[in-house]
């Protein structure tokens, strides 16, 4: 309903418009669209990758001062909006004056309003996705592979021709990973104003009113999604619902490069993390009345927060049957739900929105839901049912079977063991996976700026929609607020997790 429907009912449409989509395929603006898509994806794969690997294999192999923390940090800028750090890039290349001396008002505008600073801030925020597949492959190795090499070769050889290769696979599906999510990013390229197929698609339709255009320049964009994650997927295997270690000997730490380690990801959480958020703080700070800033997003605020809970739960409520049905199922049937479920999470969020409107955009029962706040529920479904689930797949996996069959020897039925059994042993994962998907519907941009009832409008949409016409100081401080809601939810999951692992 929520996540096949809307990309089955795109590709149905485009076959039955094959003229008008042969007119377009050849046309020199769809061909600068493809190149600009297909540099901004290359160019984020691998300078996120660049910073994310060493960071995985320091937090997998060097022990780190406060490695939870660590960790929490460097992950956090994948969870803010994109558009967040984005907007703070380009308040500090405008606001500065001595860059401004140094480079030229001119050259820096066009730095700032560019497909490479596009590129510089998707990594930044992608980066986490390498860093923890990376950390999680080089946890997983069996620790024999090393020790003979370690006895003839230095640590930085036996990391080169061991460890990195056995970790390829896991790196290499991140990489294609963080290319569909910079290609299906919505907020950066339209904040920088670069021409790739998310904003192009978000301009036929919104702007232009062009339903058919939209529909058949989103259908490159969703085909080459799909394969890309399916391709992703085929690589990490059983990997994706497999977290823990093999079992053999404890893999080797390279202690020796601990203080090189520590400094190194110090400075990553500041440049990704500290600089974007004291940019925002300075420029909130000019602002005359705070208050009266918040006040007027009084109604957006509540209905982020009060819309974002209600998806949360529904997300969790959903996953849990899916995430145990794949931890359960045969291997082949897990392998195939496996690829099925990140294809879809790899749906871009402009090409969700525009299928929902599609299916609900009609007289009826259907006609009755679009038009009211149902219609962002369903693009939460649709945007974060795969990736929750997924999540809890993994967890349920390691409840042992052999505890349900005692439960169900003893006489309970199936609902029972999952509410006695099953559901407490993964209870920090179901909290877990509720505060994730909680921040990222709290930072939906892509769908909800398409599927918002007439009048209705979410914090990111008000962000934004006021960018253009509103002073910085008011924008930035309704970043700010954002990004507050994010990381509280964020440090209590944070401290429970450390308090899990202090016992």
């Amino acid at each position: 309903m929520c996540c096949l429907l809307p990309v089955g009912y795109l590709l149905a449409v485009s076959l039955t418009r094959g003229d008008a989509y042969s007119v377009i395929a050849l046309d020199a603006r769809q061909r600068g669209l493809l190149s600009n898509t297909a540099l901004l994806g290359i160019g984020t794969a691998l300078l996120a990758s660049a910073l994310g690997v060493p960071l995985g294999v320091a937090l997998a192999r060097i022990t780190l001062p406060r490695k939870t923390l660590f960790r929490l940090a460097l992950s956090a800028p994948v969870l803010l909006p994109p558009y967040i750090a984005g907007l703070a890039w380009t308040y500090f290349g405008s606001s500065r004056g001595w860059l401004t001396a140094l480079i030229g008002s001119d050259v820096l505008s066009a730095w700032t309003y560019s497909l490479p600073a596009a590129i510089v801030d998707l990594s930044v925020v992608f980066y986490p996705v390498s860093m923890l597949a990376t950390e999680v492959a080089m946890r997983r190795i069996d620790g024999r592979l090393e020790e003979a090499a370690l006895m003839v070769a230095p640590p930085g050889r036996v990391l080169r021709h061991i460890a990195l290769p056995l970790a390829a696979p896991s790196v290499t599906a991140a990489a294609l990973l963080i290319f569909v999510l910079a290609i299906s990013e919505f907020g950066i390229p339209g904040l920088l104003q670069v021409r790739v197929y998310t904003t192009e698609v978000f301009t036929a339709f919104a702007a232009l009113y062009d339903f058919s255009r939209a529909i058949l320049l989103a259908v490159p964009l969703l085909l080459l999604c799909m394969i890309v994650a399916a391709a992703a997927a085929a690589l990490l295997r059983e990997r994706v619902v497999t977290t823990r270690q093999t079992a053999g000997s404890r893999p080797a730490q390279f202690d020796e490069w601990r203080r090189s380690a520590a400094i190194a990801a110090a400075a990553v959480v500041a440049v990704a993390l500290v600089l974007p958020l004291a940019i925002l703080i300075g420029e909130a700070l000019d602002a005359r009345s705070l208050w009266g800033v918040l006040a007027g997003s009084g109604r957006a605020i509540a209905n982020s927060l009060l819309l974002a809970a209600i998806g949360a739960t529904a997300v969790v409520g959903i996953a849990v049957c899916l995430g145990y049905a794949r931890a359960r199922a045969r291997r082949r049937i897990g392998q195939a739900a496996d690829i099925l479920f990140i294809v879809l999470f790899a749906v871009p969020s402009t090409i969700v929105g525009i299928g929902l409107i599609g299916l609900w955009n009609r007289t009826g029962l259907l006609g009755a839901v679009y038009g009211t706040d149902a219609m962002l529920l369903l693009g939460y479904l649709a945007r974060f049912v795969p990736i929750a689930a997924l999540a809890l797949a993994a967890s349920t996996r390691y409840v042992p079977v052999s505890h349900e069959e005692a439960s169900s020897v003893s006489g309970a039925r199936w609902i029972r063991t999952m509410g006695r059994i099953v559901l407490p042993q993964i209870r920090l994962a179901l909290a877990a996976s509720w505060v994730i998907v909680f921040i990222l519907a709290f930072g939906e941009l892509g769908v909800s700026i398409l599927v918002a009832p007439p009048g209705e409008t979410t914090l990111p949409i008000r962000v934004y929609t006021i960018i253009a016409n509103t002073p910085p100081s008011h924008v930035a401080a309704l970043a700010l607020l954002q990004t507050v809601v994010i990381f509280v939810p964020l440090a209590a999951l944070g401290a429970a997790i450390s308090l899990r692992e202090a016992r």
